[in-house]
């Protein structure tokens, strides 16, 4: 029998849980030519700013063990560009649902680029990208400052009756309570986990492997952390949350569904195959058919934790 694996995310029906993670895929429309867009729950685009960004110079990304640390810095088109130039392209592929990751330096530009958004159709949700310096908060990140993050999320949300999810950083002390406050201010949902602050030398030149020092570090390296957080923050909130952080295999998107994630998110993986998210999906599929798993849906929170002795 084949299994069911739609799933309903804040109020949006995914075809499958399994989308193409932001900062991996693009714009997605560069991906039409090496993977079926149909196939995929979804994918989050790249941060979109309200002017076009250049981003850090190279060295940009370099691989760890288990893992990469990357700082682009944020390259992209900017919003009004995506939306004449993407946008339009991917309305050749209605199942596959478009969120757009948001990001600014201050409040008002995340709340202009999600004006411009709310002109534009084929959009099914914003992604707030949480993890950008504050330049009003004297650098601090928004998803790092409680006060900060509960006004940025209540401004987005009065700004548009789209789903907003709140990507969450990890370079926090609690972050189920982050998303608590996420979902008390009006996140729909909250996708975890971002990449985690990290640092590569180089003894030979005692110089950092980054030009930027530091970067974001993603893949398996981070997926037992990531998966915790997932655990902790789904017990602690009643959104739905999308997990992601190293998944790999489909094996590794049970994992997080079985911690409570009730879709996840593709990121490094895409960019040893472009093709991953495509495979993940089809995987978990086939690993809910060999399991006589009739809904993906069921999977979601369904670790069966010991109880006391």
């Amino acid at each position: 029998m084949k299994p069911e694996m739609k799933v309903q995310l804040a109020g949006i029906e995914l075809a499958n849980p399994v989308l193409a993670a932001s900062g991996t895929f693009g714009y997605g429309i560069e991906f039409e030519e090496i993977v079926s867009l149909e196939r995929l729950g979804g994918f989050v685009t790249k941060g979109i700013s309200l002017e076009p960004m250049q981003g850090h110079p190279p060295p940009r990304i370099i691989q760890t063990a288990a893992g990469m640390i990357n700082a682009i810095g944020l390259q992209n088109i900017g919003v009004d560009a995506f939306i004449a130039e993407k946008l339009p392209a991917l309305a050749r592929y209605p199942q596959c649902k478009v969120f757009v990751n948001v990001f600014g330096y201050t409040v008002g530009e995340y709340i202009s680029v999600i004006h411009k958004l709310n002109e534009a159709s084929g959009i099914a949700a914003y992604e707030l990208n949480v993890s950008c310096p504050n330049v009003h908060a004297g650098g601090m990140a928004f998803g790092a400052d409680p006060g900060s993050l509960e006004y940025l999320v209540a401004s987005a949300r009065s700004a548009t009756t789209r789903p907003l999810i709140v990507k969450l950083s990890p370079n926090v002390t609690s972050i189920a309570q982050m998303a608590k406050i996420a979902a008390n201010a009006g996140a729909d949902a909250v996708s975890l986990v971002n990449t985690f602050l990290a640092l590569s030398i180089d003894v030979e030149t005692r110089k950092p492997r980054i030009s930027n020092v530091t970067g974001g570090l993603s893949g398996p390296a981070i997926k037992p952390i990531a998966l915790r957080m997932v655990y902790e923050t789904a017990r602690s909130v009643q959104i739905p949350v999308l997990g992601l952080g190293g998944i790999m295999t489909p094996e590794d998107a049970v994992e997080f569904l079985l911690a409570g994630a009730t879709a996840v998110q593709i990121g490094t993986a895409n960019f040893a195959d472009p093709r991953a998210t495509e495979r993940i999906a089809k995987g978990l599929e086939s690993w809910c058919r060999s399991h006589n798993i009739e809904r993906v849906s069921q999977l979601t929170g369904a670790l069966e934790v010991p109880g006391p002795k």
